[in-house]
C-alpha cells in the first residue's frame, strides 16, 4: 500500500465516488493493528449479514446508511457514527439513498 494518503487533508466526500449498483471500497490505511477504509453504496446495495472479532467504528460521511446490529435497525446519518461490537452479526445497507462510510477497524488480542 502506497503512502499517498498520508500527511494531506482529504475530503472524505470526494475520495470515492458511487457506482450504479455496486459498493466500492478504498483502503485509506492499512496496518497489522487496524484500517481504514471508505465505502460508497449505491441505493439497494450493501454488506450482507456478517461478524468480526473486533469492534469497528462506522462513521457516515454522507447521505444515510441502515445497519441492523444482532437483529436491531439503526439508522445512521451524515455526521453521526456507530460502534458495531465484535462477534455480533451486523450488516450494512443503503435501503432509501446512496451513501458513503469511513470504517475504522482496530484489531486487539482481548
Amino acid at each position: 500500500m502506497s503512502d499517498e494518503f498520508k500527511g494531506r487533508a482529504l475530503d472524505l466526500k470526494k475520495e470515492i465516488t458511487y457506482a450504479d449498483g455496486a459498493v466500492i471500497s478504498k483502503m485509506l490505511l492499512k496496518k497489522e493493528s487496524g484500517n481504514i477504509t471508505l465505502f460508497s453504496f449505491d441505493k439497494g446495495q450493501g454488506l450482507s449479514e456478517h461478524t468480526s472479532p473486533f469492534d469497528a467504528v462506522v462513521q457516515v460521511v454522507e447521505g444515510e446508511g441502515a445497519f441492523i446490529i444482532d437483529g436491531d435497525l439503526k439508522t445512521v446519518k451524515e455526521g453521526e457514527m456507530i460502534i458495531m461490537p465484535a462477534n455480533i452479526p451486523h450488516d450494512v445497507q443503503a435501503a432509501e439513498q446512496p451513501f458513503k462510510m469511513l470504517l475504522t477497524m482496530i484489531r486487539s488480542e482481548k
